[in-house]
């Protein structure tokens, strides 16, 4: 899901550009990786760069197809309104975590990260009785517009268009989270060379502004 909206301007580039017609369907990264296991008929898979190495792995995508495309980082939000805690550093993310009431994490790398950071800092325990996570697909800002939680984390691509958060900015630099998103042709593709030549667009250096645009860098 945090690449859904650079994938929709990408794939317009694309067409505009003379390519293939291109069909994108954003989901959870956790049900995308179960069907392309489960052999769903596909071109394309685009995923957090470490689900994307285990389908290869698992033959499930091409070998040597594999594309970075997008570097995420993690960002912080509060409701909009509320205070702004200070995310300066490693020592005062972690005040600002253990002061919140109610924590919102997702269930993509991002919240996998943020889990083994918590457990570093040994308040894994403390914030696990106040953790709200949502189900795969609906963003954590969701949560935070609603007044659901009072902290939220998701990678900042799925937070910086959402109305009714104050968005914080990214963790701070000695903990910061940045994932590496990438794609790979999969093995039940009816289109390879095709599917090859959209991955290679988009990692292209035309494609360097409409990441950034969403909050992400090029890989």
């Amino acid at each position: 899901m945090a690449t859904r909206l650079v994938l929709a301007e990408l794939v317009q580039a694309w067409r505009e550009a003379g390519g293939c017609p291109v069909q994108i369907e954003s989901i959870g990264g956790v049900d995308a990786a179960k069907r392309v296991a489960a052999g769903e008929v596909l071109d394309l898979v685009i995923l957090a760069a470490d689900a994307i190495d285990r389908l290869l792995a698992d033959g499930h995508l091409l070998r040597g197809t594999r594309v970075d495309l997008v570097r995420s980082a993690v960002g912080v939000a509060v409701p909009a309104g509320a205070p702004a805690p200070d995310i300066g550093s490693a020592a005062a993310l972690r005040a600002a975590v253990l002061a919140a009431g109610r924590i919102g994490t997702s269930t993509g790398p991002s919240g996998q990260a943020l889990a083994q950071m918590f457990e570093r800092w040994g308040i894994a325990d403390q914030v696990r009785q106040r953790l709200v996570v949502p189900p795969p697909g609906v963003p954590v800002g969701t949560l935070l517009a609603r007044g659901d939680i009072d902290l939220g984390f998701q990678q900042l691509s799925e937070l910086i268009h959402v109305e009714g958060i104050r968005l914080l900015g990214t963790l701070p630099p000695d903990s910061a989270i940045v994932t590496v998103f990438a794609g790979a042709v999969a093995r039940t593709s009816q289109h390879p060379a095709a599917a090859r030549a959209v991955l290679n667009f988009m990692a292209s250096p035309s494609a360097t502004a409409a990441k950034r645009r969403q909050g992400m860098e090029p890989a």
